[in-house]
């Protein structure tokens, strides 16, 4: 498992962490590259040209890379560093996990609402719940995820969400398997990692802990 919370996987590039020192699969990283004025730019979506440096999607990490000058010694030159770079990288993963919810909904892989999302659940057709950091967590507990905290999306809050689906607020969504879900849930294990969760999992074993007591 990597620090984001993903699982390996074989057939995933692995890249080393600048930070930790730590080898894991790219698509559990934090890619950045060198822009012309010397300034370290976040790429989110791992398209920008040049050499890539590498840091977990983890905010202890970033921090640490930005305080250690650590981006200076990987490019092997000086270079300048955001202010607010942690806050910068979450920010911009928050963005990506919101456009891809939005993309799976479009495509009819995604849906919101609590009786659509039970009767997903109950039909076999989610493989992902996601519910609001902020919602009620007596609500919450009525939903089981499908599978326990691996299938489960914590990190969002219900103003996010609501913004995927169209609305101001949603507590309860649910992904299908295939599609987008892959991306989604990659997206959302970096946003956990960088909001000082585990991929999600601390939200959705509470949430399977509350379950069992109520």
């Amino acid at each position: 498992m990597t620090r984001g919370g993903r699982e390996k996987d074989r057939d995933d590039p692995e890249r080393k962490c600048i930070a930790t020192g730590e080898s894991q699969p790219k698509a559990g990283l934090i890619r950045f590259c060198l822009g012309p004025d010397g300034q370290i730019v976040p790429d989110v979506l791992g398209k920008l040209p040049g050499r890539g440096i590498y840091v977990s999607a983890d905010r202890e990490a970033l921090d640490k890379a930005a305080k250690k000058n650590l981006f200076s010694r990987a490019a092997r030159q000086p270079v300048k560093v955001p202010d607010g770079l942690a806050d910068l990288v979450e920010a911009l993963v928050l963005q990506r996990t919101i456009e891809m919810l939005s993309m799976a909904r479009k495509a009819g892989d995604a849906v919101t609402g609590y009786e659509k999302v039970k009767d997903w659940l109950v039909k076999g057709t989610a493989a992902t719940l996601i519910q609001a950091s902020d919602g009620s967590e007596r609500g919450k507990t009525k939903l089981h995820a499908p599978d326990g905290a691996k299938g489960f999306i914590g990190c969002l809050s219900a103003g996010e969400i609501g913004l995927a689906f169209g609305r101001e607020r949603a507590i309860h969504a649910a992904l299908a398997a295939g599609g987008l879900r892959s991306r989604v849930v990659e997206e959302a294990a970096k946003l956990a990692g960088l909001r000082g969760q585990t991929g999600g999992d601390d939200g959705g074993e509470t949430a399977m802990k509350d379950t069992k007591n109520a």
